[in-house]
């Protein structure tokens, strides 16, 4: 393969590429707002941000949301998924010279390791996986692999009788969901509580961050309490995007099983409010990892009607870029 170095430049983020980054984003195929820059800056001062964008002939065709820890550039640290964000009409042949010039980019600036943490299909707009594909011709080590628990919400599984049980017993319990725009109640008086009983681990974003984000994105990132006599008993936070909805924390008090809230809920958010969405994520059960699997949270969650998708953590030798020369005959 030739490779036209003058058509192809990979540029380092700065500001001045804050208004072209997030339109790229806006209607890439495999972005959700998380590559919104005004997500991603959020915790700017925990991470040595090391985005990259891809132009050729001056159009962009490629973002990677990155930071950078000493000679490894990781997938950003900071955000659930990642990976490189491509144009939604991009075909696999510049897919993989964008890659390659990535990686060769990479290697004069003297990095030796590539952390990749990809995306799930089901948050991707059109099929996305020529990366996979170049992962393994470039020898890449698959590091970690989570299994995310997904309610295919056009398709539904029957709930199974467990979790109709607890359905049944927060109607009995007159349990109320409630959208609130506040996160205060859940947060002070579930969440961080249970975390630091349960893990002895406070959350991802503190109370603070979470509004500050909600704040940025009011329509991606919904809270939806339980209440039983006007008390706040169970609740979740739920991430929106295009195609999934999922949700980021789920906590309930210590009377959880016997009200049947955190049932009741996720019952009514699957079947009432996310019913005109295509998935309903309710992330993964793994520990250590990714070798083990919460059997019991595991088991709850596919009481729904949750099924398996895996979610691929990748590291990949820089210096390696140059296999890609050979992929085409």
């Amino acid at each position: 393969m030739t490779h036209d170095l003058s058509n192809y430049a990979v540029v380092k983020y700065t500001d001045s590429y804050y208004d072209q980054w997030n339109e790229f984003v806006s209607v890439a195929k495999n972005a959700t707002f998380l590559f919104h820059r005004d997500f991603m800056t959020y915790h700017k001062d925990r991470f040595e941000d090391f985005s990259l964008l891809v132009f050729k002939k001056n159009k962009l065709l490629a973002v990677l949301p990155a930071n950078r820890v000493g000679k490894t550039l990781h997938s950003h640290q900071g955000l659930t998924y990642g990976g490189v964000v491509l144009q939604s009409s991009v075909k696999f042949s510049v897919v993989l010279e964008l890659f390659f010039h990535i990686l060769k980019y990479l290697n004069s600036c003297k990095l030796e390791m590539l952390q990749l943490k990809q995306i799930p299909s089901i948050y991707t707009n059109y099929p996305t996986e020529e990366i996979d594909y170049l992962l393994f011709v470039l020898q890449a080590e698959l590091v970690k692999k989570d299994t995310l628990s997904v309610v295919d919400l056009a398709r539904k599984l029957k709930i199974s009788g467990n979790r109709m049980e607890g359905v049944k017993r927060g109607r009995k319990n007159d349990l109320l969901v409630k959208e609130e725009q506040e996160f205060d109640l859940f947060w002070n008086k579930i969440l961080i509580p249970n975390l630091k009983n349960k893990h002895n681990a406070s959350p991802v974003h503190s109370l603070s961050e979470i509004t500050l984000l909600k704040s940025r994105f009011p329509n991606s990132i919904r809270q939806f309490n339980v209440y039983h006599e006007g008390k706040i008993v169970a609740g979740t936070t739920v991430f929106e995007t295009e195609r999934v909805a999922h949700s980021q924390y789920i906590s309930g008090d210590e009377n959880k099983n016997v009200l049947g809230s955190l049932d009741f809920l996720h019952q009514y958010l699957i079947d009432v409010i996310y019913k005109d969405t295509c998935y309903f994520d309710f992330g993964n059960s793994n520990e250590g990892n990714g070798l083990k699997i919460n059997k019991g949270l595991q088991y709850w969650k596919e009481g729904f009607g949750a099924r398996t998708v895996t979610q691929d953590f990748y590291k990949i030798n820089i210096k390696n870029y140059h296999f890609i020369n050979a992929v085409f005959i």
